[in-house]
């Protein structure tokens, strides 16, 4: 849309405004939450935030739950949801500029416990003190067909006005102004030189506490019986070492209530309970008291963890001997209790209909399960992806038409996960280096050139430094360095 008709649009609507004329017409789609989330998404877009890696998992993670509450809220059939809490790290910008403030974000945090799509996104904008103006008139809604009073002639488009808009109107362009901050991005060596000081300064700070980390993670393990202690975020070494201090504090001052954890792996995270792999979850906002009920509770957490295998072998004995995994993904971990309730549901749809499969013909593939998914799908790593609520004929032409390509596909990996692991070995003596890891979010697939192309590069302010792989350049605060795995030489 050019200036001039806009202009000639805008009279002939009597300067309605431009977002009620868009939406009024029917009700709240999707889409149409995305236009007016706009602002939001662009105050909160974890591009803005590649220097501070904990806001932007932050608001990463907050973003995947709001978009999966505004999709179920857009299912058929459903009422109300269960009330979500979401935290963001929300930018500050200087009026009429397009400089970003130094440290300029603020947290927010709010529940949901709307039950409609605008209801939805008005809760969003105001809780992040963000202008509701152009959503004007869409609380009362529009008349019956979503058809509002004195509306003109029809108008329908998605709102995505051309550039010349911006120029004429002095507005800021949200999407040029992402894309900026996307290729705003120094070369390797560039970013080496300008941040090698501060890292090795850091890392040699953070050695002390690196050292109790690894001494009360052994000293518990060995007193509480664990397997493992995990971690689910990206926590600091100091916050790490705060959590296992306040667990020993707990096992001095409850020790019977920690019997229970013997043979457990512990992963702290954000809420507390037992996940879908059968780990046990503490929440590191809950006190002690929540703990220690916890460790009560968890006879009966096992129980439920024996049902859930045997659901899994009764799925995999219907379906050819295919096994029936969980993959963790970043974001909320999937609780036991969802998980048997997804497998529950899903061995209850296969038993009137139970697909003609041979017993052992499919006993090397894997499937996992996922409320979320409308389709099956074939991963590239080789498993299937299952919706719970699948059509059970269509399941079975599936898995028997792509058995050879799964297998192939996990042959695949394997190979690569061993090339993987060769290189990593390879970078880290070669490069001198401390440690070599990535992230969750970086694929094989994108490990392998990064390590090629440092191998080849062999910079030289790594040595003796800790390395991750990530999306994004950034000094962490232990003296870890970040480098995106595309990174330019």
């Amino acid at each position: 849309m050019s200036v001039i008709t806009f202009l000639r649009w805008t009279r002939r609507t009597c300067s309605r405004p431009v977002a009620v004329q868009f939406f009024q017409k029917r009700a709240l789609s999707g889409a149409d939450a995305i236009t007016a989330l706009r602002p939001f998404y662009f105050a909160v877009h974890p591009d803005f935030f590649g220097q501070h890696p904990r806001e932007r998992e932050v608001n990463e993670n907050s973003l995947k739950r709001l978009n999966g509450y505004l999709e179920n809220l857009q299912k058929p059939g459903v009422r109300s949801l269960k009330p979500t809490k979401l935290t963001f790290y929300v930018r500050e910008t200087r009026e009429k500029r397009d400089e970003i403030l130094p440290s300029g974000f603020r947290a927010v945090s709010f529940t949901l416990s709307t039950k409609d799509v605008l209801s939805t996104v008005l809760d969003v904008l105001r809780s992040c003190s963000l202008s509701v103006e152009h959503m004007q008139g869409l609380e009362s809604g529009g008349e019956p067909g979503g058809r509002p009073p004195g509306a003109g002639g029809a108008f329908y488009r998605p709102i995505r006005w051309d550039k010349t808009y911006y120029a004429f109107t002095g507005y800021r362009d949200p999407e040029q102004e992402l894309e900026q901050a996307k290729r705003v991005e120094p070369t390797l060596s560039m970013w080496l030189r300008n941040n090698e000081a501060e890292a090795t300064e850091k890392q040699r700070s953070s050695l002390p506490r690196r050292e109790e980390l690894k001494r009360l993670k052994t000293e518990l393990c060995k007193k509480l019986g664990l397997t493992d202690i995990r971690w689910q975020r990206s926590w600091g070494v100091a916050h790490r070492c705060c959590q296992l201090q306040s667990l020993s504090r707990l096992s001095r001052q409850n020790p019977e209530s920690l019997h229970n954890l013997r043979g457990h792996i512990l992963v702290f995270t954000d809420q507390s309970g037992m996940n879908a792999s059968g780990h046990v979850m503490l929440g590191t906002m809950d006190v002690h008291h929540h703990w220690a009920k916890l460790f009560e509770r968890l006879p009966s957490y096992r129980t439920l963890l024996q049902q859930t295998e045997w659901l899994k072998e009764r799925i995999s004995q219907l379906l050819g001997g295919i096994q029936v995994i969980h993959i963790e993904r970043r974001g909320p971990l999937v609780t036991l209790e969802e998980h048997y309730s997804s497998l529950s549901t899903f061995h209850k749809r296969l038993l009137p209909r139970r697909p003609a499969l041979h017993p052992r013909s499919l006993q090397d593939l894997t499937m996992t399960l996922e409320s979320d998914h409308s389709s099956i799908i074939l991963h590239e790593l080789g498993h299937f992806i299952v919706p719970t609520a699948c059509d059970t004929h269509q399941l079975h032409t599936v898995l028997q038409s792509q058995a050879q390509e799964a297998r192939r596909r996990i042959r695949r990996q394997e190979q690569l996960n061993a090339e993987e692991q060769e290189l990593v070995g390879s970078c880290s003596a070669e490069l001198s280096l401390d440690g070599l890891q990535k992230e969750a979010g970086v694929s094989t697939g994108q490990m392998i050139p990064c390590c090629r192309r440092l191998l080849e590069e062999r910079p030289a302010q790594l040595q003796g430094l800790r390395l991750c792989v990530s999306h994004f350049y950034s000094v962490q605060q232990d003296g870890d360095l970040c480098i995106p795995w595309d990174w330019k030489g």
